[in-house]
């Protein structure tokens, strides 16, 4: 299968890697020479929980439309590019091709039906999954756990069990579902109490569980959350989101989220498609979210030091 990564950061190197050493042709398109070059010269060295190996067989690129006509296109760059990258893909396009997009947060699949044909969108969600880059040229892999794929507008087709079967090959742990909002949802509650707490408190996961301040703040971002979605009516899994925060958290306690991991770097975050949006779905619904309004202010703030 030739399979473009629209975004070769952390998770999309995770996926170029292992999808091309399966055997896929595999491009990477991203902005960032010093990785590419590295990527090309090199390959690229995996490390981590999906083992040790490095990839020679990736082929990379600054433009999407040097990958040509593509079988599945990954979008997996930040929630706030989506849209840019959707519009890059002209030339990547079939009437059969896919586009997988898989982000933290809310909206992805709708900024790139704004641009592309929404019947060839799938959803992604991964769980319990994380990667740095450590150096250009290398990607640590800090966990594994599944990634979960649906039809954008829901039900269980043979092209999105295709799909499933090609990320198995792979090595990644994939299950298809019926519903995937409900999943992104359920990734999103969690997102936005851990996320947002570690991010404007500089913790780890762990870190921000065992403070009973920044863990009482966390708890009250992913209610709020919780709150809004159940009112757009949103079907979860659980009855007790705090139980099923903790749970997230607990597999994770070191884990640094990329929000946090962007502060650091200088970079901005994705603070709008995950905290930032829980008070604008909550007005929708007539409700109020103050303790999320407070923690994106005080994301926005960090990174108003640094993008001046």
């Amino acid at each position: 299968m030739k399979i473009a990564i629209i975004g070769a950061g952390a998770m999309g190197s995770v996926y170029a890697a292992l999808l091309a050493d399966a055997g896929n042709e595999v491009w990477a398109i991203d902005l960032w020479r010093e990785h590419l070059d590295a990527i090309r010269d090199r390959g690229l060295q995996v490390s981590g929980a999906s083992g040790e190996r490095t990839v020679a067989n990736i082929r990379v690129s600054t433009d999407a439309t040097d990958a040509g006509p593509c079988d599945l296109v990954v979008i997996a760059t930040k929630a706030s590019s989506v849209g840019t990258a959707a519009r890059s893909l002209i030339n990547n396009l079939t009437e059969k091709t896919l586009v997988l997009t898989i982000q933290n947060g809310l909206g992805a699949g709708e900024r790139i039906s704004d641009n592309l044909d929404s019947a060839n969108i799938l959803l992604g969600v991964a769980g319990g999954f994380g990667a740095s880059i450590p150096e250009p040229g290398h990607v640590h892999h800090n966990g594994m756990e599944l990634i979960r794929l649906g039809e954008m507008h829901g039900g269980i087709t043979e092209r999105l069990e295709g799909i499933a079967r090609v990320w198995q090959d792979a090595g990644f742990n994939v299950k298809t579902f019926d519903d995937i909002n409900q999943l992104i949802w359920e990734k999103f509650i969690c997102n936005v109490a851990l996320s947002g707490a570690a991010a404007a408190f500089d913790r780890t996961l762990g870190e921000v569980m065992a403070d009973p301040v920044t863990w009482g703040i966390a708890k009250n971002l992913g209610l709020e959350a919780y709150r809004a979605g159940k009112a757009k009516g949103i079907h979860f899994s659980f009855e007790d989101p705090v139980q099923y925060i903790s749970n997230f958290g607990s597999k994770m306690p070191d884990a640094r989220p990329s929000m946090l991991l962007d502060l650091k770097a200088k970079r901005l975050t994705e603070v709008d498609a995950i905290n930032g949006m829980v008070p604008v779905i909550a007005k929708q619904q007539g409700l109020e979210a103050p303790y999320n309004e407070v923690i994106t202010a005080m994301i926005k703030a960090k990174e108003s030091a640094f993008s001046d």
